[in-house]
C-alpha cells in the first residue's frame, strides 16, 4: 500500500476542510433543529439542494452570485417556515411521536427531490460563472479561488452564529428551550417565536451551504441527499444539539473522507462517515462534546 507524500496528504486535507466548510453549516441546522425542536429532520439535505437550485434559478436569470445566494437563502428561509406551519406545529399539537416525525421527513424529503427534478430536471447544471483559477497558498499546496470563498463564507457565518447564540436575547432563548421547554415556557420565553427562529436559523445557515456546495461542484436534485449521511454523522460525532461539535465533527469527517480516497475509490466516501459515526455511537455515544447549545 503506497503511502501518499506529504504534498499530496495536505492537498487532501485542505480539500477536506473545504467541503467541511459547506458540511459544517447544514450540520449546524440539522443539530439546531434535532436539540431546540428535538426533530430528526431527514428532509434537511433536501432543503440544502433547494437553497442550491433556487441560487442558481436566480444567478441563470442574469443575478450576480451575490444577491442571487442572498435570495436563494431567503427564499429557503421562506420553506422552512412554511413546513412549521403546514407539518411540523400540527404534529407538535398532535404529540406525534419522533418515529412519526421522521417518517414525515423522509416523504417531505422524497417531496422536495423530485419536486426540483420536475421543475428543473434530472441533469447536472452549473452557475454561469467565470472559471475559478487556482491560487497557491505556499509549500506547493493551492485552492481553487470558489474554494477560498467558501471557507471564507462558511467562517463569516460561524461567526455569526456564535454572537446571534451568546449575545442576543433570542440566542439566550434558543438556549433555554434546548435545555428544557417546560422551564423556559414558565420563566416567560416565547416558545414558538423560538421556534421560527430555529427554522430561520436553520434555513439561511443551510441555504448558505447549498448555494456554496454549487460553487465547488454541479447542482443536481440529489446533493443534498448524498450529504444527509455525512451531516448525521457530524452531528453525532460533535455531540447532539451542539452547534459547535458539528463545526469540527463535519471538518473531521469530511477531511477523512477525502484523505480515505488515497486507499479507497471515491464510491466509499459515504462509508467512511458511516464508519465513523458507528465508531463513536460504540465508543463515546454522547459525542465530543455535550450535546446542549451552551
Amino acid at each position: 500500500m503506497a503511502l501518499p507524500t506529504p504534498l499530496e496528504l495536505g492537498q487532501l486535507v485542505l480539500n477536506g476542510l473545504a467541503t467541511g466548510s459547506i458540511v459544517a453549516l447544514g450540520s449546524v441546522g440539522l443539530t439546531l433543529t434535532y436539540g431546540i425542536l428535538r426533530l430528526p429532520n431527514f428532509a434537511h439535505g433536501d432543503f440544502l439542494s433547494l437553497g442550491a437550485y433556487l441560487t442558481l434559478a436566480a444567478n441563470l436569470a442574469g443575478i450576480p452570485l451575490v444577491p442571487a445566494l442572498l435570495l436563494g437563502i431567503v427564499a429557503t428561509v421562506g420553506a422552512f417556515l412554511a413546513s412549521e406551519h403546514v407539518l411540523w406545529r400540527p404534529l407538535r399539537q398532535r404529540r406525534a411521536t419522533s418515529t412519526t416525525l421522521m417518517i414525515i421527513s423522509i416523504g417531505l424529503a422524497l417531496f422536495l427531490r423530485n419536486g426540483l427534478i420536475l421543475i428543473w430536471g434530472s441533469q447536472n447544471q452549473n452557475y454561469r460563472l467565470p472559471v475559478f483559477p487556482a491560487i497557491p497558498i505556499g509549500g506547493g499546496l493551492t485552492l481553487t479561488q470558489n474554494r477560498l470563498i467558501v471557507m471564507g463564507l462558511a467562517v463569516l457565518a460561524m461567526v455569526c452564529l456564535h454572537a446571534l447564540l451568546n449575545y442576543t436575547r433570542i440566542g439566550k432563548a434558543m438556549r433555554a428551550v434546548a435545555d428544557s421547554v417546560d422551564l423556559a415556557r414558565v420563566s416567560g420565553i416565547n416558545v414558538d417565536r423560538v421556534v421560527l427562529w430555529t427554522w430561520g436559523v436553520a434555513g439561511g445557515l443551510t441555504a448558505l451551504g447549498g448555494g456554496m456546495y454549487g460553487l465547488i461542484t454541479a447542482v443536481r436534485p440529489n446533493m443534498g441527499w448524498f450529504l444527509i449521511l455525512p451531516m448525521f454523522a457530524t452531528v453525532i460525532l460533535g455531540g447532539i444539539g451542539n452547534p459547535y461539535g458539528a463545526v469540527l465533527g463535519a471538518l473531521l469527517i469530511t477531511t477523512a473522507q477525502e484523505v480515505s480516497t488515497i486507499w479507497l475509490p471515491t464510491e466509499y466516501k459515504l462509508g467512511v462517515a458511516l464508519v465513523v459515526m458507528m465508531v463513536m455511537l460504540l465508543v463515546r455515544p454522547q459525542g465530543l462534546f455535550r450535546s446542549t447549545l451552551s
